[in-house]
């Protein structure tokens, strides 16, 4: 199987299993986590473009798992952590991580965080090693063993 349909079946399989669990996520920490997420994914390359900004936002305002909170509240913390990450990417990946690391209280949203991780980073069909790198990361900050997510 080539590479790219490998990414698009992962990100669809995690889909899948994000939105049996729709009803699990519905904490203020999950939220904020899984923003800061798409934001570490958005800007994993050290630079916040502007397309893919706003690609990123679409793909947060279609994503039915995260329809469980208020779309102009998703978007004003995703624009704030890539503000963070813009302004001193290595000091604002830090401070953003550390968003990703609350939702490790709850295993569940954990995983979920990670999930949300892959589906955007995928939704492209290029899940790049930049991408895939600030993912394993969050595995890191949330104890999670990449492998898990094939990672």
């Amino acid at each position: 199987m080539a590479l790219w349909d490998r990414i698009k079946d992962s990100a669809q399989t995690m889909q899948t299993q994000l939105l049996a669990k729709k009803n699990d996520l519905q904490s203020g920490a999950f939220r904020d986590a899984s923003m800061a997420m798409c934001a570490l994914v958005a800007a994993a390359d050290g630079s916040v473009d502007p397309a893919e900004r706003q690609r990123v936002a679409q793909l947060i305002a279609i994503n039915e798992v995260l329809q469980n909170f208020p779309p102009d509240e998703l978007q004003r913390r995703f624009d704030e952590y890539l503000d963070t990450l813009a302004a001193d990417f290595e000091v604002g990946k830090a401070s953003v991580m550390q968003e990703v690391a609350k939702a490790g209280k709850k295993p569940g949203e954990a995983r979920a965080v990670i999930q949300i991780g892959i589906v955007i980073g995928g939704a492209d069909g290029d899940f790049d090693a930049t991408e895939q790198a600030v993912v394993r990361e969050a595995c890191s900050a949330l104890d999670l063993p990449p492998a898990e997510f094939d990672l």
